[in-house]
């Protein structure tokens, strides 16, 4: 896939996303660089170094050559050239990876014929998704660009476009007959959950590649019999309303409008809708008019950041690009993630799909997350309910963490923790 976000021209002073993006990459390049998302006198004088490390013009100021000479510390790998003399040991050592991450990058590759002159991908030695920084869209095309890259087994692609035309992207990983599919931040202040799935997907493609297993399953026997899909955000033109990352031009000015609409709801932290002021996830054909009814009684009338259910179901692009998605394959089990209470909702109303609520205590055995019914005002035309209805089969709401959102990312290590060893067995609980 080709990176298509617009990287901002950055210069002391500036604060937001892309600013802890590119500390990012220079922490990555080596620099001892605060990741605080202000670009201050520290984040300058790396920025001038690293300039001059790339031969560039030293003017501390991150434009789209700085951009481009530290995408591979950002995407994790880069494409290498193989010199007279080199064998897949010495570049393992030089770059600070392993033989079998080279060998992996390249299937095919015959260590002990490497011609010069041969381009090869070479993996760094970090992981590539980041959990120390906001998640935006941007965050994420180069996240799935550096785990394609790495995994060649991976498939991605994107099921449709938000609003904005931002992709909605989708990756695949396995090829057997039983189909699971995970999903994230419909809501746009739960993008928490975007690095939530990310992370797990890179540690199950990596345990994949060594034969070894992913918190307690055996990544090589999933492989075989599952195959996983998973839209790591739903909701894109959100989620960079929240972190800052959409923070002016015309949409993110008809989005302020609209928050004006509800101004008890703090504006943009407490967006959850698609930048047309709809709910992605009160937007699905289960009890859409009931929703309705409930939402409109609680003043949620008119766009706006949250509980707006639309004119129409599946009228937001982002609900009805997951809606037809699931409709082209045929999974077995989902799973929405959500922030926040601690909770697995697994029902819809009186469905009752076989092993649903095994799997449920199952999920709350490992995660320690109460199960829940959904409560009335919240339980309908959610995703979760109209694949329960439509399908009957395990479909489940995931509230990760507890707070208000958006969580800090301080409580991201104890939410993955939480939730790590759900999504392994839900790899193989309807297999």
């Amino acid at each position: 896939m080709l990176i298509l976000a617009v990287f901002k021209i950055l210069k002391k002073g500036d604060t937001g996303s892309q600013v802890q993006l590119l500390q990012l990459g220079l922490s990555r390049f080596g620099y001892n660089v605060d990741i605080d998302g202000i670009f201050g006198q520290n984040t300058y004088a790396n920025v001038i170094a690293f300039q001059q490390a790339q031969g560039l013009d030293a003017d501390g100021i991150a434009g789209s050559r700085t951009w481009n000479a530290l995408m591979p510390y950002l995407t994790g790998y880069f494409r290498y050239t193989v010199q007279r003399g080199d064998t897949l040991y010495k570049l393992a050592g030089k770059f600070d990876t392993s033989l079998t991450a080279i060998e992996t990058a390249n299937p095919g590759i015959d260590p002990y014929n490497l011609k010069a002159g041969q381009q090869i991908v070479l993996p760094f030695g970090y992981d590539v998704v980041p959990v120390n920084i906001s998640f935006t869209s941007t965050v994420l095309e180069i996240c799935i660009e550096g785990l394609a890259a790495r995994y060649p087994y991976i498939n991605t692609g994107a099921i449709g476009s938000s609003v904005m035309g931002r992709s909605i992207w989708y990756m695949k990983m396995g090829n057997g007959m039983n189909q699971v599919f995970y999903n994230a931040s419909h809501h746009a202040n739960e993008w928490i959950t975007t690095p939530l799935v990310m992370k797990f997907f890179e540690e199950y493609a990596r345990a994949y590649s060594v034969g070894g297993s992913i918190y307690g399953v055996d990544a090589q026997t999933a492989f075989s019999k599952t195959t996983l899909f998973v839209v790591p955000m739903v909701n894109p033109d959100g989620v960079d309303l929240v972190t800052g990352e959409l923070d002016s031009g015309a949409y993110y000015s008809r989005a302020k409008r609209l928050g004006e609409n509800y101004p008890q709801i703090p504006f943009p932290s407490g967006w959850k809708a698609n930048i047309d002021g709809i709910d992605t996830n009160l937007q699905y054909p289960a009890g859409w008019e009931t929703a309705k009814q409930i939402k409109f009684a609680q003043g949620y009338t008119k766009p706006g950041p949250r509980d707006f259910v639309g004119f129409e179901p599946l009228e937001a692009p982002e609900s009805r690009s997951v809606y037809d998605f699931t409709r082209q394959n045929n999974f077995a089990l989902t799973i929405s993630y959500h922030t926040q209470g601690k909770v697995i909702f697994w029902q819809y109303l009186d469905y009752l799909p076989e092993n649903s609520y095994e799997i449920a205590q199952l999920f709350s055995k490992l995660s320690g997350y109460e199960i829940a019914q959904t409560p009335y005002e919240s339980g309908h035309a959610g995703y979760k309910d109209w694949f329960i209805q439509d399908y009957n089969r395990p479909g489940y709401t995931i509230e990760a963490g507890i707070g208000v959102s958006p969580l800090p990312l301080s409580q991201f290590d104890e939410i993955y923790r939480d939730n790590r060893e759900v999504l392994a067995a839900a790899l193989t609980v309807t297999a």
